[in-house]
């Protein structure tokens, strides 16, 4: 435990940190990469050149500083994070180097204002964090050790490649030693590594589509084109679409992730599935858990796509939705392709709004699950908030720094 004294000081700290996050976090990557770059596996690069990173450590921080005396102020976050390191393979003997690392960047950009006396309550207060997360990840690889072969990357073979759309491609990935797979949690999602553009592998979490019932693995990747400075191109995304077909090998991580759907819990409550464009690999694997277990509850399946061009899964969901008396679905298109029609191909010509969803679902008293693009995200989550939806009953999975949807703290020291 922190002394009161250690406390005061750091939470004393947090005005001017807020004030300077993003330039610490800045000089942070620019050290830790320096001292140690073949960590930059362990980070998306599109997230480094866009900021994201580094404005989602920022945030991390000041939130960490400002809370230290209610750590369960931070809810969540933690779990979030420990399933991201253990995903990534993260080990007790990196927190030593980041923390070397970040009290560098506060020196640096504090300048006098980073006495010996705040850099060493920092340091035992990143000391008490990483101690947390190191406990926390070291329960969730027992599990992997006993439930998924072993924790860390196994070799999986691509036994089938499927087209789902113009931009998403589903790989069926089968162990290449034959033995059978763990079930995962719906929604969880599992990491992906391949050779890096920089000498070094490079990492991605992709959600798993599939049922948690299947002896195989199956990721659905969209292509990542990003055309400019700001926003590279995806390398490992890119790399799946143009290099992996059937029988190539990849290396995968265990299931890992938080944000699941138990189909054994009885709430009595309806559960809504909201999801738009690759958002919806999560939710579907959701799906496919309810439809599975047959549970006593109406479930609403809401999926927007810009067009039919770009519609994944349109059969399959559809496919489900027979098996089920209670599965209701709704479909939103942006824009109709020629020859579609509402009614037919799609149920709404439009998005997903307020107005649809409370005409669709009987109330706020619900379960929701939603998952998207950025702008998506939060439109949702502000109808849901707006419509009064109590936040436990609000589930969600953002791909990349939470601190884009505005969360309480986001992917912080070390991801």
């Amino acid at each position: 435990m922190l002394s009161h004294s250690t406390i005061a000081i750091v939470k004393a700290s947090g005005p001017a940190l807020s004030e300077r996050a993003e330039d610490v976090t800045q000089v942070f990557y620019q050290r830790l990469f320096e001292a140690h770059p073949a960590l930059r596996s362990v980070f998306n690069p599109a997230n480094q050149v866009g900021g994201l990173q580094q404005r989602a450590l920022a945030g991390a921080i000041v939130a960490y500083a400002m809370n230290i005396d209610a750590l369960e102020n931070l809810g969540d976050a933690v779990e979030v994070i420990a399933q991201k390191h253990a995903a990534l393979g993260v080990r007790p003997e990196h927190y030593p180097i980041v923390g070397e690392h970040l009290l560098g960047a506060i020196k640096t950009v504090l300048g006098d204002a980073a006495t010996p006396v705040l850099l060493a309550a920092w340091g035992e207060a990143y000391h008490l964090l990483a101690g947390i997360f190191i406990q926390r990840e070291e329960s969730i690889y027992q599990s992997h050790d006993a439930t998924n072969g072993g924790r860390g990357f196994r070799p999986f073979v691509v036994a089938r490649r499927v087209h789902e759309s113009d931009e998403i491609i589903s790989l069926h990935l089968e162990p290449a030693n034959g033995n059978p797979i763990g079930q995962h949690a719906p929604g969880q999602y599992v990491t992906i590594r391949v050779p890096g553009p920089n000498g070094f592998t490079t990492m991605r979490h992709y959600s798993l589509s599939n049922s948690p019932r299947s002896s195989h693995r199956r990721i659905s990747v969209k292509r990542e084109r990003g055309g400019r400075p700001s926003q590279p191109d995806g390398h490992v995304s890119n790399y799946l679409h143009d290099v992996a077909s059937v029988s190539t090998m990849l290396e995968v991580g265990p299931p890992c992730g938080e944000f699941v759907f138990d189909a054994g819990a009885d709430t009595g409550r309806p559960v809504v599935f909201i999801s738009g464009g690759v958002g919806i690999t999560p939710v579907l694997s959701m799906l496919h858990a309810a439809v599975d277990a047959q549970i006593d509850r109406d479930i609403y399946f809401v999926h927007a796509a810009r067009s039919r061009r770009v519609h994944a899964f349109a059969a399959e969901v559809r496919e489900l939705a027979a098996r089920h008396p209670r599965v209701q679905t709704h479909i939103c298109h942006e824009m109709a392709d020629a020859g579609c029609r509402e009614g037919r191909d799609f149920d709404t010509l439009g998005r997903v709004d307020a107005a649809l969803l409370r005409r669709l679902v009987p109330g706020p008293d619900a379960d929701f699950y939603f998952c998207g693009p950025p702008a998506f995200m939060k439109a949702t989550l502000s109808i849901l908030r707006d419509w009064e939806v109590a936040d436990e009953r609000i589930r969600y999975e953002f791909f990349g720094p939470k601190q884009a949807m505005n969360a309480p703290i986001a992917t912080p020291v070390g991801v």
